[in-house]
């Protein structure tokens, strides 16, 4: 899967997950902020990624995650890891 596609499908299902305008997710916005997360959420966020991407999530995995770009690194290495598989 292309990097511009993993963004872009990103990108989607958290705008419709979590009612956000899809202007208001970009790079460089606060994850947290943006989306106003609290912790029920990121069980929402994490479930949404392993359901479109197929990969389990750890908690620890949201540790250094603050930025868009951040959760994109994470969800772009994690899918490429699975390719390798």
């Amino acid at each position: 899967m292309e990097i511009n596609d993993i963004i872009k499908k990103t990108n989607a299902f958290l705008a419709e997950e979590f009612e956000v305008a899809p202007e208001s997710i970009t790079p460089g916005a606060d994850l947290k902020a943006t989306l106003e997360l609290d912790s029920l959420d990121y069980i929402d966020l994490v479930v949404a990624i392993e359901s479109n991407f197929g990969f389990k999530v750890k908690p620890e995995d949201f540790q250094g995650i603050v930025t868009f770009q951040d959760f994109y690194d994470y969800v772009i290495a994690r899918v490429k890891q699975k390719e390798l598989v």
